[in-house]
């Protein structure tokens, strides 16, 4: 019997996801576990897998156009089979041109998913060396990835059906050759000639629709108050030099904050909390996300259970996920389910800055970055490395008082490291 393939929900924000690339046709045979299409969500471009064997029989939306979570994205079944009754059923409306190539008879309505692939295809035709371009098969996202990189795509090992090059193959192909390449292919901004105006649009990733909604939606419904402190650092420079002497992997000065962040939540919940409507939720468990720009925007890959790991485990688990992020091979359950966030820009020389929260945490933490700065002790000035630190609160959740608090017991731990290792 046929079955639809729908559009999965890839994280907790999506509600449509956008065609990156089909790497099937109606008529292709598939199994299970083959690739039929890239996705583009609003947190990163992901592989799509069918799960059931058969022949792709419906493709319901080309290349660049959009499915909302669980509508139907294509139909495999046995060859020829009828499934005309699995669109009859399907609530919402699909659009005139898919309609119209619906028809009545079994094999009419695949007739117009080929079509609208052979409309799209002339963008690689487009390409020069077109002959080259033949003999390398390589999916559209592959290309343009291996262009923005600067790797030629000629040297990338294919591991999808019949040696194709996908994604995750220029992902992986790393050769020193490449870093040349990679500034060359960077494309130069065009400035206009004196006294011309001009100006560049750049359509909207899913990322960043998604990011403007997310945020826009939190700063305009939740009532932040902004709470800034100074972090003496000394001691947190001094402990770092000893720890990576020991560490097996290199512990940041962000790493630091996360584990102490963590431990600060376990005294004070009141902060791991979220704003849920009608009723507030004090979370059991502390999964702290740290914010990472890539290119489409931002994305927040999560430690899970941070106040239960040492600084290694965590400096080991944000490297992992922040080159996951970076290479776009982040799954769903590496950037969902925060309790809290930081974002840090002080490798950025900013001092200070205040973030918008991130939802449905009732908090995030803003890094700025470790200044020498002359402070006053015991009378006397003495040149000190400072941080800054604002923490901006869902004043639904969190009072000052709370968030002061919290701020308190994080300062002890980052001014007096030891307290960590206990």
């Amino acid at each position: 019997m046929a079955e639809a393939i729908r559009m999965p929900l890839l994280s907790d924000t999506m509600k449509e996801g956008v065609i990156a690339e089909w790497h099937k046709k109606v008529g292709d045979t598939v199994k299970s576990d083959d690739v039929i299409a890239d996705v583009e969500t609003d947190k990163a471009t992901m592989e799509v897998m069918p799960y059931v064997d058969g022949t792709l029989l419906y493709i319901g939306v080309e290349k660049g156009k959009g499915v909302p979570v669980n509508g139907i994205m294509a139909i495999i079944g046995k060859a020829g089979e009828n499934f005309q009754s699995i669109l009859d059923g399907e609530k919402k409306d699909l659009s005139p041109t898919l309609s119209k190539g619906e028809g009545g008879a079994t094999a009419a309505p695949a007739q117009p998913a080929p079509a609208a692939q052979a409309a799209s295809a002339p963008a690689p035709a487009a390409q020069p060396e077109a002959n080259a371009d033949e003999r390398i098969k390589a999916s559209p996202l592959a290309k343009k990835m291996a262009e923005e990189k600067g790797v030629d795509i000629q040297n990338v090992k294919g591991s999808g059906d019949n040696g194709r090059i996908i994604k995750r193959d220029v992902n992986s192909y790393t050769p020193a050759a490449a870093a040349p390449q990679a500034a060359k292919a960077a494309p130069a901004i065009q400035f206009q000639p004196a006294g011309t105006e001009g100006y560049t649009d750049t359509p909207l990733s899913q990322m960043r629709k998604i990011i403007a909604q997310k945020l826009a939606g939190s700063k305009f419904s939740a009532p932040h108050f902004y709470l800034t402190m100074s972090i003496i650092m000394d001691k947190a420079i001094d402990a770092r030099k000893v720890i990576n002497d020991l560490s097996p992997v290199k512990v940041s000065f962000n790493d630091m904050v996360i584990k102490a962040c963590a431990m600060a939540l376990r005294r004070h919940p009141e902060v791991n909390s979220s704003w849920m409507g009608d009723f507030i939720r004090q979370n059991h468990h502390i999964h702290i996300g740290t914010a990472v720009s890539v290119d489409e925007g931002l994305i927040v890959p999560v430690i899970k259970f941070a106040d239960q790991k040492s600084l290694s485990q965590i400096a080991d688990d944000a490297k992992t996920l922040i080159d996951k992020a970076r290479t776009k091979k982040i799954t769903p359950p590496e950037f969902t389910g925060n309790t809290f966030t930081i974002s840090n820009l002080g490798m950025m020389d900013i001092d200070e800055f205040t973030a918008i929260i991130n939802p449905p945490d009732s908090c995030i933490l803003a890094v700025g970055k470790i200044a020498a700065t002359p402070v006053v002790e015991d009378g006397a000035v003495v040149v000190r490395q400072v941080m800054k630190i604002t923490l901006s609160c869902d004043h639904r959740v969190v009072d000052g008082a709370v968030g002061s608090r919290f701020l308190q017991t994080l300062k002890t731990h980052l001014e007096n490291p030891v307290t960590m290792l206990v």
